[in-house]
C-alpha cells in the first residue's frame, strides 16, 4: 500500500454565494501522477492554488508535502534575467547553480542556460519552467495546464519529458487539463471533477503502447467524454 502524498478532506471553498468546491475528498499517493479533468469553471485551478499553497480552504483539511512547486500555463519566466537565473531564483546555497545546471540538462536545456527567455521557443520556456519547478526536488508538483499553449508535436515531446522526469525525480504530481488524450498519455489515475465534487475517477493500467492505440484506450476515452456529457464527441 503506497503512502499518501497528498489528502483532501471534505474541502469547501467559496467565492461570494458561489461554492466552487462542495465537501471534497482527494488522496494522491507516493509518485502517483493523477490527472484532474473537468470543464472551465468546476474548480480544477481553485483546488490546485490550494495545494500549492497559494489560497485556503473555507472547510476542510488538506495535507500536502512541505516541498512543492507548481507549473503555470504560462512560463512566468522572467525576461530579464537569463535562463541560468530563472532556474536559481529563490534557490540558496553554494551548489544553486550546479543544481540548476543539472535541472536544466533533464529537461534538456544543457547549453542553453545563458539564453534569455525571449530566445526561446514555446516548448523551451516551459521546459525551463519545469527545471524551476524541479530544482528544488519537491515531493509534489502541480501542473496547471501546462502545455495547454503549445502546438500538438511539442506537447507530445512534453508528454515524454514529463514521462522521463516522473522516473527520475519520483516526485508525486497532479496536472490539471481540458485534454483527455493528454490525460490517457499521463495518468496513473484520472479525477473527473463536477460540482465542486470528484464526480468519477479511472484508473489507469494500460501501457506505452496501449495508451497510444488500442480498444481498452477507446473504450476508456469514451467513458471520459460520457464522464464530461460530451459522449456524442469525436
Amino acid at each position: 500500500m503506497s503512502a499518501q502524498a497528498v489528502l483532501v478532506d471534505q474541502v469547501v471553498r467559496t467565492f461570494g454565494d458561489r461554492t466552487v468546491l462542495d465537501h471534497l475528498d482527494l488522496t494522491i499517493d507516493d509518485e502517483e501522477l493523477v490527472v484532474l479533468l473537468g470543464p472551465s469553471g468546476c474548480g480544477k485551478s481553485t483546488l490546485l492554488r490550494l495545494l500549492a499553497g497559494l489560497d485556503r480552504p473555507d472547510g476542510g483539511r488538506v495535507e500536502v508535502p512541505t516541498k512543492r512547486a507548481i507549473v503555470f500555463q504560462g512560463d512566468r519566466l522572467l525576461p530579464w534575467q537569463r535562463v541560468l537565473r530563472n532556474v536559481t531564483l529563490g534557490l540558496h546555497g553554494s551548489d544553486a547553480e550546479q543544481r540548476a545546471r543539472k535541472a536544466l540538462a533533464d529537461v534538456h536545456l544543457a547549453g542553453r542556460e545563458r539564453a534569455w527567455p525571449k530566445q526561446l521557443s514555446g516548448g523551451e520556456a516551459q521546459r525551463v519552467a519545469l527545471a524551476r519547478a524541479l530544482v528544488a526536488e519537491p515531493d509534489l508538483i502541480l501542473l496547471d495546464e501546462p502545455f495547454a499553449a503549445l502546438d500538438a508535436i511539442t506537447r507530445v515531446k512534453m508528454h515524454d519529458l514529463v514521462r522521463e522526469l516522473r522516473r527520475e525525480h519520483h516526485a508525486s504530481m497532479l496536472l490539471v487539463t481540458h485534454d483527455v488524450d493528454e490525460a490517457i498519455a499521463l495518468a496513473d489515475r484520472i479525477v473527473v471533477l463536477g460540482n465542486g465534487r470528484i464526480e468519477d475517477a479511472h484508473r489507469v493500467r494500460l501501457s506505452a503502447a496501449d495508451r497510444e492505440a488500442s480498444l481498452a484506450r477507446d473504450e476508456l476515452r469514451l467513458a471520459l467524454l460520457a464522464d464530461l456529457g460530451l459522449a456524442s464527441a469525436h
